[in-house]
């Protein structure tokens, strides 16, 4: 039997609110709250726009992995393919055009799995994610002009031991390539 959630608390109250940065990527905003009668505090918020991450697997049961170049820490590593949301897209559809566009990749069906807040104390950002099953090779990726992507296949007995051994440093992949191999154990 799952257990329940916690009771939920009484939500803080918004005093006042001021924008401090926006872009296309990122807002940053910062409110005065305060709980019940206690004092104004300080709460900063950053708003990003949610995103997918997909668990791309072939037929054979292999995965497919995307070798990914961060700009922010400078570092290339392998990660499911992810993205933001466009405005107005589902979250279906963004996974469809996120695995296509990184892998060169199409899926014969997409499983929903269990989403997440990746930087819930200071962001409502919610992260959809899929495994997108039977997925066959069209080799045609549409990278952004700052993306630098090399795509490859593991075998499940190779992403295991990249998880084992702590190997996946992006959040998104490590979650959702749990999420994953628990189900497919399962059945």
């Amino acid at each position: 039997m799952t257990p329940l959630e916690p009771e939920p608390f009484t939500p803080f109250q918004r005093v006042r609110s001021e924008r401090i940065y926006d872009s296309p990527w990122v807002g940053l905003r910062r409110d005065v709250v305060r709980r019940g009668d206690g004092p104004e505090r300080e709460y900063h918020v950053v708003e990003i726009t949610d995103a997918v991450a997909v668990v791309p697997v072939r037929s054979d049961g292999s995965i497919v992995l995307v070798g990914q170049y961060r700009y922010p820490h400078g570092r290339t590593h392998w990660e499911v393919p992810a993205g933001r949301l466009s405005a107005g897209e589902s979250a279906i559809d963004a996974a469809r055009r996120e695995l296509a566009e990184e892998t060169g990749h199409v899926a014969a069906r997409f499983e929903p799995l269990p989403g997440f807040y990746p930087i819930n104390g200071i962001s409502a950002h919610w992260a959809h994610l899929y495994v997108a099953h039977d997925c066959a090779a069209t080799g045609v990726q549409a990278l952004d002009e700052l993306e630098q992507i090399v795509v490859r296949t593991f075998t499940r007995a190779e992403v295991e031991a990249l998880l084992d051994a702590g190997r996946f440093a992006d959040g998104f992949t490590a979650l959702a390539l749990l999420q994953y191999l628990r189900r497919a154990a399962s059945r």
